[in-house]
């Protein structure tokens, strides 16, 4: 031990010695978390009567409370008759850009951002991957994460995505649309340059009313992408053109395949090259006709204690609910939200990987509580509460290369949520939000 070592070169006594080390260690960051039921996001059994060492933001020691050997000077926390699981992590969420119901990248300042990151802390969300919409500022908060122990959701980012001049995607102000080939090499050795995560495209025409990229400008973005280290992932409705991203060398997809069914085709070709479902935003597909009448969950106090006054008087507003109900395509919706959960779950049954993520941050889809409606409705869709917890865990962190996140085990971050009640009985239950820890430190 180096400080051993400089301590006994001073020439002090070894009675001197050992007091200064029981002081160091005292005054060491040490959790204890004991008396739980263990949820650890593989996909394990749950461990009952588990504990847990967490030192200097790290899981040092994990098992039954049985071998706990509790280090000296460590703050202890009973957490008898409750649960605990990883972190949730979010594949898919926008940072920022949204105060109340209005979208506008005026609004992306460091405040809101931070805002944004406490507010989906708060509700058990640890780790989101911002898709595409964000300002350069994004860059600076990321890399002070992953130099240090937040106290917010850790971000990783796409940057500044990429779409089609005059097409749909993106956000005025900050994406910059492409129009040809030519544009792409520069504009994604841009994007590296600044040390993005992924490269995110958007590959839709909005029911046939907007322009949609040209093939030839996906198949130049992925190639680019590839040639820079980095992995793209496409927003799709389609599915002709999650056939096509798939040849092409698509990595993911942030969104089911809504227009019809999945078919074998696309199953064996995404397992073949690895493509992900990286993300279904199911509750995403709900949220695009749920303000049409006032939603259920006006009252909701989970819902309530993550937005402002303002928003639930919008949302009970029956001249704004008219104004959704009577958009052109508004009775399509349901079938797009039915048609993305049978795919979602026909993909997962075939052995495709997933994950977990909400599309949360533009107006109605909310930080946080938006990603315990994506949970229900991964439920919904037909798969079990446990493998949505590992989707939302193990699988992101998978899925971002994030080794030290995503399970609670041995070297690992402790980003944790602990619960009242078991989510493996029901998948609402991880709305019984205890207390939530990144890297170690209880969220304020």
């Amino acid at each position: 031990m180096p400080a051993l070592k400089r301590i006994r070169r001073c020439g002090l006594s070894s009675a001197l010695v050992s007091a200064l080390l029981a002081t160091v260690s005292l005054h060491a960051e040490v959790r204890v978390l004991k008396n739980f039921t263990l949820i650890d996001g593989t996909g394990r059994p749950p461990v009952p009567q588990a504990a847990m060492v967490i030192d200097n933001g790290r899981i040092t020691w994990i098992g039954p409370v049985s071998q706990l050997k509790a280090p000296a000077g460590a703050e202890t926390t009973d957490l008898t008759g409750k649960f605990v699981m990883p972190g949730i992590i979010d594949l898919h969420v926008h940072l920022g850009a949204t105060i109340d119901l209005t979208q506008d990248a005026k609004n992306q300042t460091p405040e809101n951002f931070e805002k944004n990151l406490k507010k989906y802390a708060s509700y058990g969300v640890t780790t989101v991957l911002s898709m595409g919409t964000d300002p350069d500022l994004v860059f600076r908060i990321r890399d002070e994460q992953h130099a240090g122990r937040p106290s917010e959701a850790r971000v990783y980012t796409a940057g500044q995505g990429f779409v089609f001049k005059n097409g749909y995607g993106g956000l005025v102000g900050v994406n910059q649309p492409v129009a040809t080939v030519a544009e792409i090499e520069p504009a994604v050795a841009a994007q590296a340059a600044k040390k993005v995560d992924f490269i995110k495209l958007w590959m839709d025409d909005e029911l046939g009313t907007m322009p949609k990229m040209p093939y030839e400008m996906s198949a130049a973005i992925i190639a680019s992408a590839k040639k820079h280290g980095l992995r793209t992932l496409a927003h799709i409705f389609y599915l002709a053109d999650a056939k096509k991203l798939t040849e092409q060398g698509i990595a993911g997809f942030v969104h089911s395949v809504r227009d019809q069914p999945v078919d074998q085709a696309l199953i064996d070709a995404m397992k073949k090259h690895g493509v992900w479902q990286e993300a279904a935003t199911l509750s995403r597909e709900e949220s695009m006709y749920a303000y049409g009448i006032t939603p259920s969950f006006i009252n909701d106090p989970f819902f309530v204690r993550g937005v402002s006054p303002e928003v639930i008087r919008l949302l009970s507003s029956p001249d704004r609910q008219k104004t959704i109900s009577s958009a052109p395509h508004y009775g399509q919706y349901p079938k797009f939200a039915a048609m993305a959960k049978q795919n979602f779950k026909k993909l997962v049954d075939a052995g495709v990987k997933y994950g977990m993520g909400t599309d949360t941050g533009p107006p109605g889809r909310f930080a946080g509580y938006g990603d315990h409606w994506e949970l229900s409705a991964m439920v919904d869709a037909g798969l079990t509460p446990m493998q949505v917890i590992v989707a939302a865990t193990r699988s992101g962190a998978e899925f971002l290369s994030a080794k030290d996140l995503g399970t609670l085990e041995k070297s690992k971050w402790a980003d944790l949520v602990v619960l009242d009640a078991n989510p493996l009985d029901n998948i609402r239950n991880t709305r019984a939000i205890n207390s939530v820890y990144i890297a170690g430190k209880p969220v304020q």
